[in-house]
């Protein structure tokens, strides 16, 4: 299973920039960029209430759960 961050389509939908975002929101641009491309373990709900402000949408436009394939869970 998995939780995909959907930031990178939000962002051109409302064409806007990382940049532009991260800043507006108070986090560095090196983190932003491991929000948007999904290399973050956690998101705090400050940072996600912030985002959904930002980008004027919900959480769950934001993250969308994924079940993945039972066999490459049970290699973990």
């Amino acid at each position: 299973m998995s939780i995909v961050i959907r930031l990178d389509v939000l962002l051109a939908e409302r064409k806007r920039s990382s940049l532009e975002v991260a800043e507006r929101i108070g986090i560095t641009p090196v983190n932003f960029s491991k929000l948007k491309t999904g290399k973050v373990k956690a998101l705090r709900l400050s940072t996600l209430e912030a985002l959904c402000r930002e980008l004027d949408c919900q959480p769950g436009d934001l993250l969308v759960y994924r079940q993945s394939d039972s066999s490459s869970d049970e290699s973990r």
